[in-house]
């Protein structure tokens, strides 16, 4: 059977990823900075699949490029899903800037130099609709403007990473497709559930008395995989990117979607102006970065993945499950 090469195999999106290629019959190697994990996480990834035994890891580091020429020795394709997504921004931009883009070189050259030629990359709608314009409908076209002053490390991250591969895959031949995710939420496989499910932990403990007028595209992570999937197996989406979102929600309609569900939890369902929110943000980090997009309404054009068959779930199930695992796994 064909072999997948994971990176970042300990991740959110990666987890669900992997459970998504064993179901549809490959081999897959996942990438880990520590192979010591590898036990573990294959402890929690069986009680998901009747396939463990076609999985199985290695080390790499994104910034070790012989580490990853290693890695990929023997396998059919790459979805390079690893890269730094803080919680709370860090000082210097090129702590996560640097480790993205140079990983993401780094896996490319992997598969240059062992025969691959296709790789998906996961990238993100940050390096699509941030700084680009106030509001509308975004689309595969559109890119984050590196040049506005107001962006933040994790943004420019993902803008320079996918750059560097688009620039890196037509030089050298490269059937590269990207994954544009927005707010990924759904099903956390383990209690260490990464940043991406930060924003429902947060609601549901309350952390918030009121909450920032923000809005987030979400998609649900299963569908994430999903795509990661059919983009991998059809030929005519090498060279393109795809929008990976299925409806927009505020903050606060998010937080009454989950307070419905869990009335007991103390979870806040009021706006606080935008005043207000901006200057929490002096001294809240984690609001901070997305100050730029208070108001706005971004909406993502998920049509060309619709057109390759992909199905995804409503945005309220990808909330509504993802809470639900949060409690199930007792992290709230």
């Amino acid at each position: 059977m064909p072999k997948v090469l994971i990176s970042g195999a300990s991740g959110f999106i990666a987890g669900h990823c992997i459970l998504e290629m064993l179901s549809h019959g490959y081999e897959v190697r996942g990438t880990l900075r520590d192979s010591a994990r590898g036990e573990a996480i294959k402890a929690i990834l069986a009680d998901y699949t009747d396939r463990i035994d076609a999985l199985e890891f290695v080390s790499a580091d994104l910034m070790n490029e012989a580490s990853w020429v290693e890695a990929a020795r023997g396998c059919d394709s790459i979805l390079h899903v690893a890269s730094p997504v803080p919680v709370v921004q860090p000082e210097d931009e090129d702590d996560v800037i640097v480790p993205a883009k140079t990983g993401t070189i780094n896996v490319l050259k992997a598969a240059t130099a062992s025969g691959i030629k296709r790789v998906v990359l996961t990238s993100s709608v940050a390096a699509v609709t941030s700084g680009s314009r106030d509001s509308g409908t975004f689309t595969d076209q559109d890119w984050t403007d590196l040049s506005r002053n107001d962006l933040s490390p994790y943004v420019k991250s993902k803008t320079v990473a996918e750059r560097a591969a688009w620039e890196y895959a037509k030089q050298h031949d490269l059937e590269l497709v990207a994954i544009n995710p927005a707010l990924v939420l759904g099903p956390a496989l383990e209690a260490d559930y990464g940043s991406s499910l930060e924003a429902l932990y947060l609601l549901m403990r309350g952390s918030y008395p009121i909450l920032p007028k923000l809005g987030f595209e979400i998609v649900d992570v299963r569908d994430v995989a999903i795509l990661h999937r059919l983009v991998l197996e059809t030929p005519e989406a090498a060279g393109n990117r795809y929008m990976c979102a299925n409806g927009f929600r505020w903050f606060v309609d998010i937080a009454k979607t989950i307070k419905t569900e869990h009335p007991r939890l103390k979870i806040p369902t009021q706006e606080m102006p935008n005043l207000v929110a901006k200057i929490a943000g002096v001294f809240l980090k984690e609001i901070k970065q997305f100050l730029p997009d208070l108001g706005r309404v971004k909406a993502i054009d998920n049509s060309p993945a619709l057109a390759i068959g992909w199905q995804p779930r409503d945005a309220d199930i990808a909330i509504r499950d993802g809470a639900q695992s949060l409690i199930d796994l007792k992290v709230v």
